[in-house]
């Protein structure tokens, strides 16, 4: 897949064909998504796409045990960062992040048990029908969505986001993890919970 850049974003198709500029630029802040105390011993970031069947499966099968066994028990303050290789996966962070930060992860959670649905809708306007299908399903109006996914600069600055971070941090592939500073490729539950634990613990 391509790797999209600031000055291609919106030549490949931002918005399925929807007119831009239609609606006054949001401009939003692109802030960091994450959950658990700001304050706990580990932190962890995820570099994820959300077209990527492996993140989809991480998050399907593993992520639900550390949320219940380390992030909402507070030794773990988990951190999102979107990666996007290509148009599919900046429009669902885009939709992702326009519930705000109080419905970005039960989104989120929409869009990666949908993947196989939403991916392969058809053509761009059905897949961006389908991710409304999943904004609506999380209380998202259609206005709502389309002030989102029409929002160049928005789109412009999650992309120079995406590129900063993935750059600093070497990102060749999803999902990759980053624990109190160290990268990890993906793995399953017990790997992971072992490396937390040493974490905690040391």
């Amino acid at each position: 897949m391509t790797k999209l850049t600031r000055r291609t974003t919106l030549a490949s198709g931002l918005a399925a064909g929807l007119t831009l500029g239609a609606l006054p630029a949001h401009a939003r802040e692109v802030l960091e998504m994450s959950k658990g105390d700001p304050d706990a011993p580990v932190t962890v970031i995820e570099y994820a796409s959300f077209t990527c069947p492996h993140c989809a499966s991480f998050h399907e099968q593993v992520y639900p045990d550390i949320r219940a066994n380390f992030i909402d028990t507070g030794k773990v303050r988990f951190v999102m960062r979107e990666v996007y290789f290509d148009r599919y996966g900046l429009w669902a962070g885009m939709l992702a992040r326009c519930g705000g930060e109080m419905r970005y992860f039960g989104i989120v959670d929409l869009i990666f048990q949908r993947q196989a649905e939403w991916t392969r809708a058809g053509d761009d306007r059905a897949v961006i029908g389908a991710l409304y299908g999943l904004g609506r399903q999380a209380g998202l109006t259609d206005e709502e969505m389309e002030g989102c996914l029409q929002d160049q600069e928005f789109a412009e600055a999650l992309v120079a986001e995406y590129q900063k971070n993935s750059e600093a941090d070497n990102v060749r592939g999803t999902p990759s993890f980053k624990i109190n500073g160290e990268m990890y490729s993906n793995m399953g539950y017990a790997e992971f919970a072992r490396l937390l634990t040493n974490e905690i613990e040391s």
